[in-house]
């Protein structure tokens, strides 16, 4: 078994694992020794591995490593069995990379659009042939609608929303339901549906000018505002397995082995 701690810029996401399937998560605003003993309790956790957004994770690996004899601390120099042909690997995000790992061991062999809707919205590129080939960075939803707030004089601190999407009209009319359906008639809904639209048109461009570029290509989808947009994105993959975890699993695997065979 293995515990994977991915600590993000919102939260810390903790995960067991056994064969390469995930059988307990966790999350908190830290890792705290009670969120740790309840992943270990009655579990043969032999390695670990430590990831970080947040720069330094010292004191997590001191406290993971009191609990699980090795923990291996994820970094820009760790070795990873996928190739990266980003061209400033020392400011690659781990979580990023980690999600590119795991792309690559969900789907091998494919071209992979790894969308990470998180704090920043992540649009990351793995080609079949096993290379990380870079991605994209914007604002993500909660930041976009914070922008909103912050940098006027009017308008309020929205909280992401779903609406339900109608069924498509078959008479004619001056404005569509399914258009007019789209329309925010407040304020707030304004906000939320030109917010969360708009991240959908953007992750339509890039979705559609990377299957113009790359045949048998597969979008996933990850992050906690995941659920926002992949019923609204055409042909797309969802994965059940957490890329991230999925990516630090093989990249921690791949590292025992490495120690193994010396």
């Amino acid at each position: 078994m293995n515990l994977l701690v991915d600590i993000g810029n919102t939260a810390v996401k903790c995960a067991v694992t056994e064969l390469g399937e995930i059988i307990a998560e966790g999350r908190d605003d830290r890792l705290t020794v009670g969120l740790l003993d309840r992943l270990l309790v009655g579990r043969d956790v032999r390695h670990a591995i430590v990831s970080s957004t947040r720069g330094d994770a010292s004191e997590v690996v001191a406290l993971v490593c009191s609990r699980v004899g090795h923990c291996l601390e994820f970094n820009q120099r760790t070795p990873v069995p996928i190739g990266n042909a980003y061209r400033s690997p020392e400011t690659l995000g781990l979580d990023r990379l980690a999600a590119a790992v795991g792309a690559a061991t969900l789907f091998p062999g494919r071209n992979v659009l790894v969308i990470d809707c998180g704090t920043a919205l992540t649009i990351d590129t793995v080609t079949a042939d096993g290379v990380f080939r870079g991605g994209c960075i914007s604002p993500g939803l909660r930041m976009r609608l914070r922008a909103l707030h912050d940098y006027t004089a009017a308008l309020p601190l929205c909280e992401p929303s779903e609406w339900p999407e109608p069924e498509p009209n078959t008479e004619p009319k001056s404005v569509s339901v399914r258009a007019d359906a789209h329309l925010g008639r407040t304020t707030e809904e304004a906000i939320v549906r030109g917010t969360v639209q708009s991240i959908v048109f953007e992750i339509e461009g890039h979705a559609a000018r990377f299957r113009d570029e790359f045949e048998d290509t597969c979008v996933i989808f990850t992050g906690g505002d995941a659920h926002f947009f992949v019923k609204r994105i055409k042909n797309t993959i969802f994965a059940n397995c957490n890329p991230v975890f999925c990516g630090l699993d093989r990249i921690l695997e791949y590292n025992v082995l490495e120690e193994y065979l010396g």
